[in-house]
């Protein structure tokens, strides 16, 4: 039966460590979907983290942008994240030159890719951060790209079945 969970919080709230007990109390074999693009090594040193804290238990699968490539039915997936994925489609890093398209058209991109993904019967629990939650950036392209993110959360969490907030650790149910 199709199920989506929306897991949000700030950075460092445990939100991904909760994404992915939540995974195995639900199977023995969870597939966990990676959507960072990695940009520098201390990123890799994060991603290597993330990888080490999950067992040979799960399948693990790196996407930055075609989630729907992925046939997951009937399993339990983590999709982390929202934020990481939505960089992907904001900034074009897979043309020769970066591009960046409108706001409006990124979002209806992700959107789309996201309603082509969740349409497979399965357990899908996103992953997110609350960026807009840390104040306004001076900065206009951060400003957009927070704007952006910020919408496809509330998309996201308007199909969900459950969203829980995680502060310091913590889940609070949303909804």
């Amino acid at each position: 039966m199709k199920r989506l969970i929306l897991i949000t919080g700030g950075q460092r709230s445990g939100k991904s460590a909760y994404a992915e007990k939540l995974a195995l109390s639900l199977s023995d074999n969870p597939v966990y979907i990676a959507t960072a693009h990695v940009w520098d090594d201390e990123f890799r040193q994060r991603v290597e983290k993330h990888q080490e804290r999950r067992g040979p238990q799960w399948e693990n699968i790196e996407e930055e942008k075609w989630l729907s490539r992925h046939i997951i039915n009937n399993k339990v997936a983590v999709i982390d994240c929202i934020t990481l994925w939505c960089t992907n489609f904001f900034y074009n890093h897979t043309a020769k030159e970066w591009e960046q398209p409108s706001v409006d058209d990124a979002l209806r991109e992700i959107e789309e890719e996201f309603d082509r993904f969740t349409a497979q019967d399965a357990t899908f629990i996103f992953v997110t951060n609350e960026i807009g939650s840390g104040g306004v950036s001076p900065d206009s392209v951060q400003r957009r790209f927070t704007d952006m993110q910020g919408w496809m959360n509330q998309y996201v969490a308007q199909h969900a079945d459950e969203v829980i907030l995680m502060v310091s650790g913590i889940p609070v149910k949303i909804k």
